[in-house]
């Protein structure tokens, strides 16, 4: 049996600056980059303080993806709404799976003249198990609870991005 011997660093050149020619090719620019939609926007934005754990978790994901602010001429004000569904259930009338669904409620505002930019909402969810111990239960709860933040905060980074050239200026 033989087997293919492992790329060299040579090759694996070779495929990077492939691929890199690839996609300038079809007219890729990085966002950030210059050129691209919302170049100049990390450190823009100052993401309203926090008021509780998932909160916490919501703004420091926008603050990974958007970079930390600096003299931030933008302002990002949300509600956050979360619920839970119980989807699981046996027949002695047990939950065993729950989703928890999220909302988030926004505005961008212009922190210098309160000219409101943007508002719109993102809304998504996911779910834990309700099985186990209630150690294990509670740490399901919470996991979902984070995960369910980091989706909300890609999803409205990505909306912000998207319509960066209708709400700059």
């Amino acid at each position: 049996m033989t087997t293919s011997p492992a790329p060299t660093a040579s090759r694996r050149g070779m495929l990077a600056l492939m691929g890199a020619l690839a996609l300038s090719a079809c007219g890729f620019t990085p966002v950030f980059g210059p050129g691209g939609q919302a170049e100049g926007l990390r450190g823009q934005i100052f993401v309203a303080d926090p008021e509780d754990r998932k909160g916490f978790v919501f703004v420091s994901r926008m603050e990974d993806r958007l970079g930390l602010p600096e003299a931030a001429p933008y302002l990002l004000d949300y509600t956050i709404s979360v619920r839970e569904d119980g989807v699981g259930i046996t027949p002695e009338r047990s939950t065993t799976r729950y989703n928890v669904l999220g909302r988030i409620d926004y505005s961008l505002t212009e922190r210098a003249t309160g000219a409101k930019l943007a508002t719109g909402k993102v809304e998504n969810f996911t779910g834990y198990s309700a099985t186990g111990s209630i150690i294990g239960e509670i740490s399901a709860t919470e996991d979902a609870y984070e995960r369910l933040m980091v989706i909300l905060a890609d999803q409205l980074v990505t909306e912000l991005i998207a319509t960066a050239p209708d709400w700059r200026r």
